[in-house]
């Protein structure tokens, strides 16, 4: 297994539009094997593959269990994806590995049911709510070249805009 790079906003390779998978091979499992490397080395509950240079339509997402800790048994490696239903409203505080240390409301829905393939290409069904509902639009999000501050108020945004630029001088002086 390997660390992925992951790409940071403003990256034009996040708008991106992802590519149907269509070869579920050991180089698509060592790939969601990196990315699962990768995702928890960077504390993080979700990736999409873009967000370290793969243009497919694949993701994952490991929620933290009672225990606290994130199992890969329980890691979701969810490949192109597509919406059955959405429903209801939930607001979220999100933040994203492609856009470190910040972290705003989003609203979303509060319930989806996607179809999906495994890294076996059997098809699934996901009835999803609550932050497993809102961390997978957040990464279907990406594989569409969306982010999550695309989804903030005018306002937010603006603040957004502020912080990256405050960020980006801190980082040239460092």
């Amino acid at each position: 297994m390997a660390l992925l790079e992951i790409i940071h906003y403003p990256s034009k390779i996040l708008r991106t539009i992802s590519k149907e998978v269509v070869s579920f091979d050991s180089k698509l499992h060592q790939q969601l094997d990196d990315m699962h490397e990768t995702m928890i080395a960077s504390e993080g509950i979700g990736l999409a593959a873009i967000q370290v240079g793969l243009p497919l339509r694949m993701l994952i997402i490991n929620l933290p269990q009672e225990d606290g800790l994130q199992h890969k048994e329980d890691c979701l490696e969810i490949i192109n994806p597509k919406w059955i239903e959405t429903g209801g409203s939930i607001m979220y505080k999100e933040g994203c590995l492609s856009v470190p240390g910040f972290y705003e409301e989003v609203e979303r829905f509060e319930k989806v049911k996607i179809e999906y393939q495994n890294r076996f290409a059997e098809m699934k069904v996901l009835e999803a709510s609550a932050l497993l509902a809102v961390a997978i639009q957040h990464e279907i999000d990406h594989l569409n070249g969306v982010l999550f501050v695309d989804k903030l108020s005018i306002l937010k945004r603006k603040k957004f805009e502020k912080e990256l630029k405050e960020l980006q001088k801190q980082q040239k002086r460092e």
